[in-house]
This record gives structure tokens, C-alpha cells and sequence, in this order.
């Protein structure tokens, strides 16, 4: 459905060939490649690539995709490959996929690849191309955004994983009539990866925050105000922390660790959900460790959140307290919060109870 040969971007996509064997290999073999690529042969040898040139990619052509080698246009060296798979020849549906050799990371190839390749789609008569991404494969779902992919949603145990285990795919979709892109961000990323006044510190959650962002969420007085409140498993929280960045890009969510800016010592936790995006509203929470409190640091990370979320295009935020939670609600007034009333038995408490909540909101237009 594509040109035998296409050059745009900086990047040439060309017919598999036999030359591309040794890259071909070098590439699949590459640990980040496998971690993300679990369906392919192990190991991955010179039998394999030369199946996938002389039978897999002619295969996917003659079902109506696409299969090219990307290649630097200087010296025609394989970087990766790129092609289409065809999902539904009645409703002109595709899937784009792609992976890029270790040597070739880092300098846009993949993007240009994969913008060079949707554009020939849809001048060949593509209405709709799927990008498909494993949560945790950051890097796949920025270039989705800066070719002008949307995020769809996702798939649930749609991808094959190791050791039997399905794993969900987050979609990511483009429409013929789509604007190229780059996609708009609802929540784009912290100015230099952090946000801080010197006292305190807030960055994006990672893996790494497990065990004391578990700690924070089963101390008691935490557990209360979850919901449900019930402690969290550890995988629970594992979990929250490996997604944390593919939820930020989908703009659900800024989870976010508070640190002492002295220190870096983790001292706390944070989110910005992004609850009713098409009224521009979102929903404050935060909680410390108790060797944290006392000390300013919720009302100084409230302060820089609300900044921040502001600054990007949020409208209004709000926040919720139980009645009893005097100190939040101290918190909240401190960082130019109002109180707007009580919801009654708006969330889950223990043994099947209802409990009050008390709505704190701020505008962008609020002074502090």
C-alpha cells in the first residue's frame, strides 16, 4: 500500500535485505529491544533475520501492510525497521510498529521513521493507524505523542508476555483527518524533571519510590482517607510506580514523590488527577511521612502543584478532607484554598459505612 522506497525526515525506509542480517540481529539481541519484544525467537540469530527478509517482510507486504528497513540516507546502514500491519481492509485500519538499534536511540529516528510512514499511509487511502505500547515502554508513547497519535485507551492482556503472562497495551491512535502533530499534552512534563522552592521538592514517582511510597499508604491515619480504605498491597503500589509516567502522558494523572530539597530524602506523596479534563478541573491529594509533618512541607508542595497545574492550562482545583482532618484542612487554607461545603457520606468507610467529605477549591484566578 506504500512506496517501495520513502526518504523524508532524515531517514530513508527501504526494502529487507540481505545486507541488514548482522544489524538485524545486533538489534533484536539488545536487551531493551527483548524486554519489550518478548514474542520474538530466543535466540534471536541469522536464521531468524534472514526468515523475516526473505519470507516475514514480503509476507506482510503481500497481506496489505508494509515492512521497510530504516536506514540512515548517507550510507543506506540499517538503523531499525518500521511497517504496517493490516487490521481491517474493510474499515482501512492499520497497525504501525517499529524498533530502532541501540546505536541509533536518542536521536529522533524513530520519530522521523514513524511520521514518514503515517503520512504514506494515509496518502494511500489509511483512515485509522493504531500504535500500540506496553505501559512501561516510556519512550515508544512519546514518540506516539510527537507524531500526532492520540491516547485511546487501553487494551486489557492484549499483548503476549513472558513466561505466560498477558500484558495490556496502551493505545495510542490517528486519524487520516488528525491534525501531524505534535499531540497537545494535558499534563506536560515538570519544568527540568522537578518543581521546588528550596525547601521542598516534587518530581514524578519512579520505580524506586516502592517501599516508601508503600510505607506512607499503610500507616493508619493514610489508610483512612483512601479509597477504599483499606491498606495497599505492595504490588499494588509497585504497579502505581512503574505507570506513573505512561499515566502522566496520558494526561490522567501527576503522580508525584515529595522530597526535602535539602536532603532528597523522600518525605512524601502527591497527585494531580486530571478528573474532568473537558471543564479543566482536576483533583488535589497529598500525605507525609510523620517525620515530615509539622514542618510546612504540605502547604509549601500544595503551593507549587496548584502553581504548576495553573500554568498548564488547569482551571480549577479542588481537594477534599474528612471532617475530622483538621490539619489538611489548615493545609489547604494555607495554600489559597476555600472551603465550599460538605458532601455527605460522599466516600467508603470501614464495615460498609459512608463518610463526609469537606470540598476546598482554588481557581487559576483565585489570588493565594
Amino acid at each position: 500500500m506504500t512506496p517501495e522506497t520513502i526518504e523524508g525526515y532524515g531517514v530513508r525506509l527501504r526494502p529487507c535485505a540481505p545486507a541488514d542480517v548482522p544489524g538485524t540481529v545486533a538489534g533484536l539481541t539488545d536487551p531493551e529491544s527483548r524486554r519489550f519484544m518478548p514474542f520474538l525467537p530466543d535466540p534471536y540469530d541469522a536464521d531468524a533475520a534472514r526468515w523475516w527478509i526473505t519470507e516475514g517482510a514480503p509476507a506482510a507486504r503481500a497481506a496489505g501492510g508494509a515492512a521497510y528497513t530504516i536506514a540512515d540516507p548517507a550510507t543506506d546502514r540499517l538503523l531499525g525497521s518500521i511497517g504496517l500491519t493490516r487490521l481491517s481492509a474493510e474499515r482501512a485500519t492499520y497497525e504501525i510498529g517499529y524498533w530502532v538499534g541501540p546505536s541509533a536511540r536518542g536521536r529522533g529516528v524513530a520519530t522521523a521513521a514513524t511520521r514518514l510512514l503515517s503520512e504514506q499511509a494515509f496518502a494511500a487511502g489509511a483512515g485509522r493507524l493504531e500504535l500500540l505500547t506496553r505501559a512501561e515502554n516510556v519512550p515508544s508513547q512519546r514518540i506516539a505523542l510527537a507524531c500526532g497519535y492520540r491516547h485511546e485507551g487501553v487494551r486489557r492482556a492484549a499483548g503476549a508476555g513472558v513466561d505466560g503472562v498477558r500484558q495490556d497495551l496502551v493505545a495510542w491512535v490517528r486519524l487520516a483527518d488528525d491534525p501531524p502533530g505534535p499531540t497537545a499534552r494535558l499534563l506536560p512534563d515538570l519544568p527540568d524533571g522537578r518543581l521546588t522552592d528550596g525547601v521542598v521538592t516534587v518530581r514524578r514517582v519512579e520505580p524506586a519510590d516502592t517501599d516508601a511510597l508503600h510505607r506512607l499508604h499503610t500507616l493508619p491515619e493514610v489508610v483512612a482517607n483512601r479509597v477504599p480504605p483499606v491498606p495497599p498491597e505492595r504490588e499494588v503500589i509497585a504497579r502505581r510506580c512503574r505507570l506513573a509516567a505512561s499515566h502522566w502522558l496520558a494526561g490522567a494523572s501527576a503522580d508525584l514523590a515529595i522530597l526535602d530539597a535539602v536532603t532528597g530524602a523522600f518525605v512524601g506523596g502527591c497527585a494531580l488527577v486530571h478528573d474532568e479534563p473537558a471543564t479543566g478541573q482536576a483533583m488535589l491529594g497529598y500525605s507525609l511521612l510523620p517525620e515530615a509533618r509539622g514542618r510546612g512541607l504540605a502547604a509549601r508542595t500544595v503551593r507549587l502543584v496548584a502553581g504548576w497545574a495553573f500554568d498548564v492550562g488547569v482551571a480549577r482545583l479542588w481537594s477534599g478532607t474528612r471532617p475530622e482532618n483538621v490539619a489538611s484542612q489548615r493545609v489547604l487554607e494555607r495554600a489559597g484554598f476555600r472551603r465550599e461545603g460538605l458532601l455527605r457520606g460522599r466516600l467508603p468507610g470501614a464495615g460498609g459505612t459512608r463518610t463526609d467529605s469537606v470540598i476546598f477549591g482554588r481557581l487559576a484566578t483565585d489570588a493565594e
